[in-house]
């Protein structure tokens, strides 16, 4: 029963309360961005409007709306809203919520959603302990994470929901919500004027995070007051943020990397395809990103590595070399200074010509080797330390002949000269290979104005 000592209580803990959590929309009509999870046709939608949801995993990064969603769901629901913590939860914890909404349903045929914010910090047992209530429909799981939940949540419940996929918030929505809070009697109530730069300066650092922009729209609305003079900004007479008060809310602007989750994978996939795709400002600038989030030099350098004979393999041998040596220079050096290293290299990999025959050849030799039938090694490249050596055919030795290079079959039967080896028309492969035609082509002139006639197994 609402008392006016608990509407107190609230009005105060509101009050208290920071201004991304004063803030947080209480309906989908005041709900910002993420129009393909929400927008007016998507099932999430309808689903919350009419009371028919079912299990739902909310999952995106941090700031995109995935609690706010939940509580929307909790303010406009006819069920019975519980929350577990995936922190300090237990097994026991989800028994005793879940005996609970089987007796509210068998008694009284009212639905519970479980709400379960970070739900892949449940380890496997607490998740197994949700299955059967979720296929049953004994609860209605709503699952928030920002991990993707088809590597840390268990298959089985991810089967039994329907994932949803929030983005971070694009400018214009992060702007919205920005001017909103300064005017709403929840946030500044117009007792601040942001510039124009300061906003921008803002949405910059936000990096698409609603709880980070109003985090530092409110630490800057505290920067912008008077020394010692807390209430001296009012709707008559609004205080004026600006840039510099927002920098100084936020001496470092840093973008949003996490080691552990899909930042890191999406950051260092960008890395690699901007120095497969030859751009060294790309290659740079997703460097810089690693570099400033901490991560660890070795697995950049190991990554460059990688690219070296991936994607530039033969066409320049060099790069494999420089990226080595970065690798190294991550153990013994380590950082400030290692990113000039790393930098160099990644420079390198980026500028230097492309090929990747080294592994499409590979790759395609293994996929013969798997799936292919059974081949012997032709008699006369057999190892000759056996009895019954003798028989084999006759090994011609290159070294014998003019340019170290004799016309002999060195695929089994059955293989191609060309089956797994496409050379790229760039760089030291192509040259070399060219130069290796040529010298091969006057051999074999050679022979045929002196007579002489190729080897039985040419």
């Amino acid at each position: 029963m609402d008392t006016l000592f608990s509407q107190s209580e609230r009005k105060v803990r509101r009050q208290n309360a920071p201004l991304a959590a004063r803030m947080r929309p209480r309906s989908l009509e005041e709900y910002v961005g993420q129009e393909q999870a929400v927008g007016p046709d998507s099932w999430l939608r309808r689903a919350i409007e009419h009371d028919t949801l079912s299990s739902v995993i909310l999952y995106g990064p941090a700031g995109t709306g995935k609690t706010t969603l939940a509580r929307i769901i909790a303010n406009t629901t006819h069920a019975e809203f519980v929350e577990v913590s995936a922190i300090t939860g237990t097994v026991k914890d989800l028994r005793r919520e879940i005996d609970a909404a089987e007796q509210r349903l068998l008694t009284s045929g009212r639905r519970t959603i479980l709400f379960v914010d970070e739900i892949h910090r449940f380890n496997r047992t607490q998740q197994d302990a949700l299955l059967h209530a979720v296929e049953d429909r004994v609860v209605v799981l709503v699952g928030a994470t920002t991990e993707n939940p088809y590597f840390e949540v268990n298959s089985a419940l991810i089967s039994r929901s329907r994932v949803v996929e929030l983005e971070h918030l694009d400018d214009a929505s992060i702007e919205k919500i920005v001017r909103r809070a300064l005017a709403d009697e929840n946030g500044l109530a117009g007792a601040f004027e942001l510039e124009d730069d300061a906003m921008r300066e803002i949405v910059t650092m936000a990096g698409g995070d609603a709880r980070a922009a109003l985090t530092s729209l409110e630490l800057a609305s505290q920067m912008a007051l008077p020394a010692g003079d807390a209430a001296a900004a009012s709707a008559e007479h609004p205080v004026t943020i600006g840039t510099r008060h927002v920098l100084e809310a936020n001496p470092r602007h840093g973008q949003p990397y996490d080691k552990a989750g899909d930042m890191h994978y999406d950051v260092i996939s960008a890395f690699i395809k901007s120095m497969r795709g030859s751009d060294p400002d790309a290659t740079l600038y997703w460097l810089a990103r690693m570099i400033d989030a901490g991560e660890d030099p070795k697995f950049i350098a190991r990554r460059i590595m990688i690219q070296a004979s991936e994607d530039v393999g033969n066409a320049d041998p060099q790069a494999l070399l420089v990226a080595e040596a970065a690798f190294r220079s991550a153990e013994v050096i380590g950082y400030p200074e290692c990113r000039i290293n790393l930098a160099q290299a990644a420079l390198y990999v980026a500028l230097a010509p492309k090929s990747n025959a080294a592994e499409a050849g590979i790759d395609a030799a293994l996929a013969e080797v798997r799936n292919g039938p059974r081949r012997d090694v032709p008699s006369y490249l057999r190892d000759r330390h056996r009895p019954g050596s003798e028989d084999y055919g006759e090994y011609l030795y290159p070294h014998d002949y003019p340019l170290g290079w004799v016309r002999q079959r060195y695929l089994p039967e059955g293989l191609a000269r060309g089956a797994f080896f496409h050379p790229s028309p760039r760089g030291w492969e192509s040259w070399r290979l060219e130069a290796s035609a040529r010298d091969r082509q006057d051999l074999e002139d050679a022979e045929g104005t002196q007579g002489g006639k190729p080897s039985a197994n040419g």
